[in-house]
C-alpha cells in the first residue's frame, strides 16, 4: 500500500492526538490529561474534537467526575499505545546504535521458565554478545499477556490465557511443566510413607493468585479427588516471598519443579513425598502477530528455542541411563 492510500495520513493524524488518547485513558479527565501533556484545558478539549471530527465518531462518554471511553474510544487508545510504545522503541534503537549497543530486548517469564530455561538463555546472550541488553519481568501469564498486547515486553514465555484473544499473538512450544509440594527443612512430614492428598487438604498452603494455570490445576486435583480444597491460603506469584514463608511456618506450597528444584539446592525448602497430579498446558515463546521483532529479540527467541531442545536432550539422556 502506497503511503498516499494509508488511513491515517488522509486522516491528518498526528503524534499529539495519540498522547492525548493514551493520557485521556490513562487519567479518565481531560483536565488531567491536558496537566499530563504540559497544555490546557481548552487546548485538549479542542485536540479531542478534532480528533472525532477525523474519526467520524464520539470517542468518550462525558460524565460528571470526566469521561470514559466508548468502544470507539478503548479501540484507538489501545492502538494509539502501540504506536507509541513503538515509536519509543524507534528511538531506543537508536540511541543504542548511537552509544554502540547492538540492541534491547524485554522478556517476560511465568515462574517455572524463570527458574531455569529463561535464565540459561540470558546468559548465553549476555557472553556471546555482550552488548545486548536484556530486561527480564517475572509475572502471571495474564499480566505478561497485557503488557506484550500493549508493546512494553517483546517476549513472552509462558501461556495465553483461556480467556485471551489468541488471533494477535504467535506461539512457538518449548516444553512443558510439572509442579510439586515443598515445606521448610526439617518439616515433620517429609519423612512420612503414607503422604495423601486427604491430608494435604486440611493444610495451610502458599499459592499463585487465582486464574493462574498453577492454582487452577492445584484446585482442580482436590475436586477431581473428591476433598475440599485447602482454605486457610496465602497466595502470592513470587517464589522469593513463598521461600521466606515457608522458613517461619509449617505451610505447605505449590510450584513448579524447575523452581522448587533450585531453592531445594539452596537448602531453602524441601520436596514433600508426594507426587501431585497438577500438569499444566505446554508453555512457549509467545510474540504479537505481524510485530516485526528487533535483531535483539529475534536473537533471545533463537537462543530460549536452542536451550529448551538442549535441556529435553538432557532430559532424555537421562533417563536412558
Amino acid at each position: 500500500m502506497s503511503l498516499t492510500n494509508q488511513w491515517f495520513l488522509r486522516a491528518r493524524l498526528r503524534t499529539r492526538h495519540l498522547l492525548l488518547l493514551s493520557a485521556i485513558g490513562e487519567k479518565g479527565n481531560i483536565r488531567r490529561a491536558a496537566e499530563m501533556l504540559n497544555t490546557s484545558q481548552p487546548a485538549a478539549s479542542r485536540l479531542l474534537g478534532e480528533l472525532e471530527e477525523i474519526i467520524g465518531a464520539e470517542l468518550f462518554e462525558r460524565h460528571a467526575r470526566g469521561v470514559r471511553a466508548n468502544w470507539y474510544g478503548e479501540a484507538l487508545i489501545r492502538h494509539s499505545r502501540n504506536a507509541l510504545s513503538s515509536l519509543t522503541e524507534a528511538a531506543a534503537e537508536i540511541e543504542a546504535l548511537k552509544a554502540g549497543r547492538t540492541g534491547q530486548v524485554n522478556v517476560g517469564s511465568i515462574a517455572g521458565p524463570a527458574g531455569d530455561l529463561v535464565p540459561r538463555a540470558v546468559m548465553r546472550v549476555a557472553l556471546d554478545y555482550p552488548l545486548v541488553r536484556v530486561q527480564v519481568v517475572v509475572d502471571t501469564s495474564a499480566r505478561l499477556a497485557q503488557l506484550l498486547g500493549e508493546g512494553k515486553i517483546d517476549i513472552m514465555v509462558g501461556r495465553l490465557p483461556a480467556q485471551q484473544d489468541h488471533s494477535s499473538f504467535t506461539f512457538e512450544r518449548l516444553g512443558e511443566e510439572t509442579a510439586c509440594a515443598v515445606a521448610r527443612p526439617g518439616h515433620p512430614l517429609l519423612g512420612s510413607r503414607d503422604l495423601d492428598l486427604s491430608q494435604l487438604a486440611e493444610a495451610s498452603w502458599i499459592v499463585p493468585p487465582v486464574g493462574t494455570a498453577l492454582r487452577q490445576q492445584f484446585e482442580l486435583m482436590f475436586r477431581e479427588s473428591r476433598l475440599t480444597c485447602p482454605n486457610r491460603l496465602v497466595e502470592t506469584v513470587s517464589p522469593m516471598v513463598a521461600t521466606k514463608l515457608l522458613g517461619q511456618t509449617d505451610f505447605f506450597a505449590v510450584m513448579p519443579r524447575d523452581v522448587a528444584e533450585y531453592f531445594a539446592g539452596c537448602g531453602l525448602v524441601a520436596e514433600l513425598p508426594i507426587r501431585l497430579p497438577c500438569r499444566m498446558d505446554p508453555f512457549g515463546v509467545i510474540t504479537r502477530k505481524g510485530w516485526l521483532l528487533s535483531p535483539a529479540a529475534q536473537l533471545m527467541c533463537e537462543t530460549l528455542e536452542d536451550e529448551s531442545v538442549h535441556a529435553q536432550r538432557v532430559r532424555q539422556t537421562a533417563v536412558s541411563i
